[in-house]
């Protein structure tokens, strides 16, 4: 899809976060922002519990959402 937008044949969406630099990088130009996306993570450990105290917090925050 970059490569197509790149190209000037398409679109294609990416994170605010680093919209800067895929503008740059790409060679694009941003044509709106939604609200609509959602994005989900998922956490697989090989042990029955989760222990470290990052990814306990991360899964902790994602449940109280």
């Amino acid at each position: 899809m970059k490569s197509f937008a790149q190209a000037g044949y398409g679109v294609f969406a990416g994170p605010t976060l680093i919209e800067k630099a895929i503008i740059s990088q790409y060679k694009v130009h941003m044509i709106g922002r939604t609200e609509e996306f959602k994005e989900h993570y998922y956490v697989i450990s090989p042990e029955r519990r989760l222990k470290h105290p990052a990814i306990v917090e991360i899964v902790n925050g994602a449940m109280t959402k």
